[in-house]
């Protein structure tokens, strides 16, 4: 029987970094995951350069049927915390757009900086490790491992979401919440591309590897980013975005030329004269596989003089003004994040305890905070694991 003064179950971001705090207090940490790696996802995150964070840290970056239940953490460990952390590691970092910070090298760089604060905080990561059962006893946790028995004064989930299930997710902290009487609300694909319905997929597949700047939006949400077709449907990071703000059933709109209103440019155009083809005045635009696809060759054909009011409305409807309604998303198989999950009004967001299970905390995404694209979630991940490894 192995005695510790903390479990934590999952080597992943929030995992790691709540090992660290609660480790500096002196406590007796263990790490438990059924991976034979920590930290795989940090690993691949960000085409492998893992974007840490962003330097525009807001609440309305995230979420939550409670969303006020982020801003305590986010606030007492904010993004230049865990930069001063990689300052100390002298982890070179670059930005990206919309202030998202990637390492230059490699995202072995976090996952090294990680394990060695764990290291010095004196804490045990033990990998390949099943968690079978879990009790509360009358002052401490037991837990039954595939490696053995274990108990602790107190259990930190920190197991991450369903998404990407050939990393290893898995359902278990849901499970545990709901065990223990906590409410876990439905959890969804988030920050994930949309496929089509079958004809518009037939439509727009032969657009597959076109990437387009352009504004998606529906009632609840806007987002300019890039647009990228492919074989299955709709994916960049406009299209992510969005997707953590869409219901199934409902259309999304899409301006393709943000930047432009067509209308009013080709009355322009042809209220001077130029005798122009539609066609060459979109391509200097958009790519000429797109508008081949989205407006017919008579009528791209057609000189500036020959289009009437109404054409032009129609061309400007369909390049301004796409509505398309998506089939569904490719789901938790290509999916960044969980969205939904264990209820934070259940949860103390102070210090990350349930409010019904005294000893047991619930960090990262497991809980139902979902961050936009862009270093969000990590921090995030950064933010709940800080808070509650100052009181488990």
């Amino acid at each position: 029987m192995t005695e510790v003064d903390v479990v934590i179950i999952g080597a992943g971001a929030s995992g790691l970094m709540c090992a660290i705090e609660a480790g500096k207090r002196g406590r007796k940490v263990l790490v438990l995951d059924h991976a034979n790696k920590a930290g795989k996802k940090i690993l691949m995150s960000g085409g492998g350069r893992c974007n840490f964070t962003n330097y525009s840290i807001e609440t309305n970056n995230f979420i939550s049927h409670n969303p006020h239940f982020c801003k305590s953490a986010l606030s007492r460990y904010s993004q230049w915390d865990f930069l001063a952390l990689i300052g100390r590691y002298q982890i070179p970092f670059h930005e990206r757009d919309h202030g998202q910070l990637f390492c230059n090298d490699s995202a072995k760089d976090i996952l090294s900086m990680l394990l060695s604060e764990c290291a010095q905080a004196g804490v045990v990561v033990q990998l390949n490790t099943a968690i079978q059962t879990i009790e509360r006893l009358a002052d401490h946790f037991q837990l039954k491992t595939s490696q053995g028995s274990v108990t602790s004064q107190t259990v930190v989930v920190a197991t991450g979401g369903l998404s990407i299930p050939k990393m290893g997710a898995t359902p278990l902290g849901y499970k545990i919440a709901e065990q223990f009487g906590i409410n876990v609300l439905p959890t969804c694909a988030g920050l994930v591309p949309f496929t089509l319905q079958p004809e518009d997929k037939e439509l727009y597949s032969a657009l597959s590897g076109i990437a387009v700047h352009c504004q998606v939006s529906n009632k609840r949400q806007r987002f300019s980013e890039n647009l990228l077709f492919t074989h299955r449907g709709l994916s960049g990071p406009a299209i992510l975005q969005i997707s953590s703000y869409w219901r199934a059933g409902e259309d999304i709109l899409i301006n393709l030329l943000p930047q432009v209103d067509l209308k009013s440019e080709l009355k322009d155009q042809r209220q001077q004269k130029l005798k122009n083809r539609l066609k060459s005045i979109l391509e200097s635009y958009l790519p000429k596989r797109l508008i081949s696809v989205f407006l017919s060759e008579d009528l791209l054909n057609l000189s500036l003089q020959d289009l009437s009011d109404k054409q032009i409305q129609q061309v400007a409807d369909r390049l301004n003004n796409w509505s398309i309604k998506p089939n569904g998303t490719e789901g938790y198989r290509t999916a960044e994040v969980t969205s939904g999950g264990v209820d934070c009004d259940a949860v103390s967001s102070k210090t990350m305890e349930s409010k019904q299970v005294p000893g047991l905390y619930f960090i990262g995404e497991v809980l139902d905070v979902t961050g936009w694209l862009g270093g969000y979630n990590f921090q995030w991940a950064w933010s709940s694991a800080w808070c509650a490894g100052q009181y488990c």
